[in-house]
């Protein structure tokens, strides 16, 4: 049973968490060459570019509530769930889960409706989606890292 949830919760990640990654880099630079709406510029498809990733970001931060409840149940399954590691994954989920929910989304909401509003996007607000953007993800590759290195294992990696 615990290897069937690993494989659930890896996958889980995988599917979830890694469209998010992706979409949420690519929206910043996305929104810098987006064109107002009924605007016309080299890139007339920019602001459904933007709206597309945006669907993306939302709908898998809300598949992705599925990890951590897979890794729960795993780390129940296999008797870790008080390993330091562990609990520092747990933490580092949560501050990703919080910087994608406080940061992250709202900031690209306000750009999609700026694109809608046919007004053009400040790229200091692009550049500051950015930099939480890749809080976000420095937080999960730490997340991934742990779950692979797993200091204090007694598993061998």
């Amino acid at each position: 049973m615990t290897k069937f949830l690993l494989s659930l919760h890896v996958l889980a990640a995988i599917l979830a968490v890694g469209p998010v990654t992706v979409a949420a880099s690519m929206f910043p630079p996305a929104a810098r060459r987006a064109v107002p709406a009924g605007g016309d510029g080299p890139v007339a498809t920019a602001g459904t570019t933007v709206e597309v990733l945006h669907r993306i970001c939302g709908v898998y931060a809300r598949v992705g509530i599925v990890v951590p409840v897979l890794g729960l149940a795993t780390a129940l399954a296999m008797g870790v769930l008080g390993d330091g590691w562990l609990v520092t994954s747990i933490g580092l989920t949560a501050a990703a889960a919080a910087v994608l929910i406080g940061f992250v989304l709202p900031r690209q909401d306000e750009l999609v409706e700026q694109l809608v509003r046919h007004r053009s996007v400040d790229r200091q607000k692009t550049v500051r989606l950015a930099m939480f953007t890749g809080v976000f993800n420095l937080l999960w590759a730490t997340v991934t890292v742990l779950m692979i290195v797993r200091p204090g294992s007694t598993t061998g990696a």
